[in-house]
């Protein structure tokens, strides 16, 4: 049964938590008085199409409707979640919460707010133990975190749901303890924003000089260690002990303004825009975006290799997709769509069209996610087995470009205890741009040879075998390198 998330407020941030909802499976309705916000969430969404499909290594749900209401009434009816995301005015946040309370007095409301507490967000509602804080980062519908804040007198089962749908979206939920102002990580960027903008103001560095010392120093490690880890790494084989007896004196020399803020007015104001004009004016607001979601993909597909930070939030997600993957019947037998990738940068050679080599990597991803499915997963290859690729013909079929999305297909066309025979497609558009055939061994890798593989994993095999047995056998299976077309 398809779920609804009502969103409320349609700008950059409840645009994003649309997109995340819709592309895994949910429908939304949003609502959003300015007559430019179905636009704006509509090139939100065009992004996220082409960005968040790249990080999953399996089908993606199909997508879910998407409705702009005419009337906050109409869009929380019968809403499973609700996300605000007006403007940071408390007063207006009350008014919708007392709106969507006269509709909707026990659906889970979420508020992206980032400064106000949940027991400010609660003050005069009708049922004040729904409303919770669930602040994410721009963009919604790629970083994972949302930090789930809620107050004394929320309802923890409520939360916990919350948070479970956040997981079955993708999502990290961080459970902040303690109310506190701007929660976590706003706090932690307040204080590096107000250092920065002392180092602009008095002319020590300008924002572009700002931004090459975060992005080719500190902030490459922060992505994958955070900051007390970057720092128990330096503190080298003694640890954080050492580091904190090392650097600790440095806390009373006065090195930050972190006390001061600098005057708020309009010489500053045109400073820093001035400055951020000539650094990234020759970009529109919207090719930064799809800039910094490319950007963003490689590095999570990084830490996804590695399981490692953010990535293990992306494998998780994977594998509960994958459980709820079932196999082919032989009524509805067909190949099975195991990957969804999309064509990045770096995938593409001098004549601008995705080199050889990544034709083989969307095959390896495609069966890897296979062999995943059966059982043969990393914890499996663990246990000193594992399906090892003996063979693999290719046929390039067509021609796939930057920012394609590719689909990744299995057929199985024989099994024993030992071999698995299986025909991959690799489809943009639904037409195959090109097909690979692969025999894999089952291997003791100990004992370096062929071994049977468990039953577990038999059982989990030939039920899709049998299904695939009444398939059509591919056109390119069973060719020799040269034959020719018929």
């Amino acid at each position: 049964m398809t779920q609804k998330a009502a969103i409320i407020g349609g700008g950059v941030i409840g645009g994003g938590w649309a997109a995340r909802f819709l592309l895994n499976g949910w429908d939304v309705a949003v609502f959003d008085p300015d007559p430019e916000a179905p636009r704006k969430v509509d090139e939100v969404l065009a992004n996220a199409r082409a960005a968040l499909p790249a990080l999953s290594d399996g089908p993606m749900p199909p997508e879910g409707r998407l409705s702009f209401a005419e009337t906050l009434t109409e869009a929380v009816e019968g809403a499973d979640y609700i996300q605000e995301s007006v403007s940071e005015r408390l007063d207006l946040k009350h008014r919708v919460f007392a709106q969507i309370q006269q509709v909707s007095p026990d659906a889970p409301i979420g508020s992206s707010t980032s400064g106000f507490k949940p027991s400010e967000l609660q003050e005069g509602a009708a049922n004040p133990a729904t409303i919770f804080v669930a602040h994410p980062f721009n963009p919604v519908y790629l970083l994972p975190l949302a930090e789930i804040v809620p107050s004394a007198v929320s309802d923890p089962a409520l939360i916990e749901r919350a948070k479970e749908i956040l997981r079955e979206l993708g999502m990290f939920p961080l459970h902040v303890r303690k109310e506190i102002d701007a929660h976590i990580a706003d706090r932690f960027l307040e204080a590096v924003w107000r250092e920065a903008l002392w180092l602009v103001k008095d002319g020590v560095a300008t924002t572009e000089e700002i931004d090459e010392a975060i992005r080719m120093g500190f902030g490459l490690r922060w992505g994958q260690m955070g900051l007390f880890e970057t720092y128990r790494v330096a503190g080298g084989e003694a640890g954080m002990k050492h580091f904190m007896a090392q650097f600790g004196p440095c806390l009373s020399w006065p090195w930050t303004k972190l006390m001061d803020v600098p005057e708020f007015n309009d010489e500053l104001v045109d400073l820093i825009a001035g400055q951020s004009d000539a650094q990234s004016g020759h970009h529109t607001i919207r090719e930064l975006e799809r800039i910094r979601d490319q950007n963003l993909i490689g590095f999570l597909r990084v830490l996804k290799d590695r399981d490692w930070g953010a990535g293990k939030v992306l494998l998780d997600h994977d594998a509960r997709r994958r459980a709820a993957m079932p196999d082919p019947s032989p009524d509805h037998a067909a190949p099975m769509e195991m990957a969804r990738m999309t064509v990045l940068p770096g995938w593409i050679d001098y004549n601008g069209h995705m080199t050889e080599s990544r034709y083989l990597f969307a095959a390896s991803e495609t069966c890897d996610a296979f062999l995943r499915h059966i059982g043969a997963d990393i914890a499996y290859v663990g246990t000193g087995f594992s399906y090892y690729t003996a063979e693999t013909h290719i046929l390039h079929l067509g021609e796939a470009k930057l920012g394609d999305a590719l689909t990744g297909t299995v057929q199985v066309l024989h099994v024993d205890e030992k071999r698995l025979h299986i025909f991959i497609r690799i489809l943009k558009e639904g037409a195959p741009v090109a097909t690979l055939e692969q025999m894999l061994l089952h291997v003791d890798m100990k004992a370096g040879r062929a071994a049977p593989a468990p039953q577990a994993i038999q059982d989990r095999l030939r039920p899709i075998a049998a299904a695939h047995a009444a398939l059509p056998r591919p056109e390119g299976a069973g060719r020799h390198v040269g034959q020719r077309r018929a």
